[in-house]
């Protein structure tokens, strides 16, 4: 298994296990809202199932992002070579390495930590469009690219 294909891999574990999160917290909210309607009634009962609803609607949300999540996965093309830092690019700098796809944390190959980054990132929109050679600089520091694969 190559380097960026382990990289995605990684991506997609931690996306599929914040799924799995959401599914189970999505079920035990809907058993929540049964054994409220089964047991309750008056204002305590219509404020508990306000409190699940709201509950709800912030996990359809998060399912919404990781939905786009997914999607912007599914895009990365890891046999793509490009000398242009993009989408599904591995990037060495003097300071840190960097997997251009989704924020889902650092990924340690090879010993060296790869931190998984989204193309909005500040970091990314510094990367994206640079060469094996160009520099830039970021909180304050210069960051030297040394490799684009």
């Amino acid at each position: 298994m190559g380097k960026k294909q382990e990289l995605l891999q990684f991506c997609w574990d931690q996306v599929n296990a914040k799924s799995e999160r959401l599914k189970q917290a999505s079920d035990a909210l809907q058993e929540s809202l049964d054994s409220e309607t089964k047991n309750s009634t008056g204002d305590k009962h219509e404020t508990g199932r306000a409190m699940v609803q709201l509950e709800q609607e912030k996990l359809a949300q998060q399912h919404q992002e990781l939905d786009r999540v997914k999607g912007i996965l599914k895009k990365i093309d890891i046999s793509k070579r490009s000398t242009t830092i993009g989408l599904g690019s591995t990037v060495s700098t003097s300071l840190a390495n960097y997997f251009i796809s989704v924020s889902c944390g650092t990924f340690t190959l090879e010993g060296k930590p790869f931190y998984c980054i989204s193309m909005e990132s500040p970091i990314a929109q510094l990367l994206v469009g640079k060469e094996a050679g160009e520099s830039f600089v970021f909180n304050g520091a210069t960051h030297s690219v040394l490799e684009v694969v």
